[in-house]
């Protein structure tokens, strides 16, 4: 499955209780295709469905849908800031996948 670092956890959970959404989790869905492949998106869910695998790390727990969990088998949850630019990011194998465009598969998920 996929691993999550304690930077995301962190980042993650802060989210959720300035939302409101203290014990929530975020989900990781699959946002279409795009020219460089698959891309994936975030968004916050209160509880696993049925079809959902749980993946949980740091305390948070995060859902996937057993169908899309071959897609990110081996990438990484990450969160970056650079100073400019801050947000959510699943990498693996060398490249990042983004909700985004066609600009190398990087970028921020969410």
């Amino acid at each position: 499955m996929i691993t999550i670092t304690e930077k995301a956890a962190e980042k993650a959970k802060a989210i959720l209780i300035a939302e409101g959404k203290e014990g929530w989790g975020l989900r990781i869905f699959n946002a279409g295709g795009e020219c460089c492949g698959p891309s994936f998106g975030l968004d916050l869910d209160e509880q696993a469905t049925e079809n959902d695998e749980t993946i949980e790390s740091f305390g948070l727990k995060v859902f996937v849908d057993k169908s899309l969990a071959p897609n990110i088998e081996g990438l990484k949850l990450d969160y970056f800031e650079d100073g400019q630019q801050e947000g959510f990011v699943l990498a693996g194998a060398g490249s990042s996948c983004s909700s985004g465009g066609c600009g190398g598969c990087s970028g921020s998920c969410g």
